[in-house]
């Protein structure tokens, strides 16, 4: 029987890209010229890369369903990313909460999915996210979690997450230490 795999599944907007953040709170850019990837994202996904964990994002995208965004630009953005990161996948959920999914953070429906679709144990991954959706979908997977705490005026997770750090090289850094301390 082949081994499942590992991930590091990861929000986009505010962990893969910068957020737009108005008034303490994120959102996501409304276009791909507004789409800023952060200083040194690219390499510490290199390094998760190198451990041969699947680098998957898993975004919510509820303007799509409220009409402000066109689901041809999330797309584009989404295409975009993959083109400049080493991801192996991005998963959207096009939802409201009111449409009761269970793709939408903080349901692990997206996670389910990719772990189905990847063959991966999420009992030995990860979810980085920035806001509390993140991290209660993460936990709810049965992953480990990593907050990026932005610092945005809004609640904090449910649950608490296994780290918080401020940056997504952070996240890596410790990911894989806590591999390596598992070998």
């Amino acid at each position: 029987m082949n081994q499942l795999r590992m991930a590091v599944f990861l929000d986009r907007d505010g962990v893969l890209n910068e957020a737009v953040v108005r008034n303490g709170k994120p959102f996501t850019p409304a276009s791909l010229a507004e789409l800023q990837i952060p200083p040194g994202t690219k390499d510490a996904l290199l390094q998760l890369k190198e451990q041969e964990f699947l680098l998957l994002g898993i975004t919510n995208q509820p303007d799509v369903s409220r009409g402000s965004q066109k689901r041809e630009v999330v797309e584009e953005m989404n295409r975009h990313l993959q083109s400049k990161l080493p991801l192996d996948g991005i998963f959207t959920c096009y939802h409201v909460d009111e449409d009761g999914c269970e793709c939408r953070k903080p349901q692990p429906g997206l996670m389910l999915r990719a772990a189905e679709q990847y063959g991966i144990d999420l009992r030995r991954s990860f979810m980085a996210g920035d806001r509390w959706r993140d991290i209660d979908a993460g936990v709810r997977a049965g992953c480990r979690t990593i907050w990026i705490d932005r610092g945005y005026a809004e609640r904090p997770p449910t649950v608490a997450p296994d780290i918080r750090v401020a940056s997504l090289p952070e996240a890596a850094d410790w990911i894989l230490r806590n591999v390596m301390e598992q070998v």
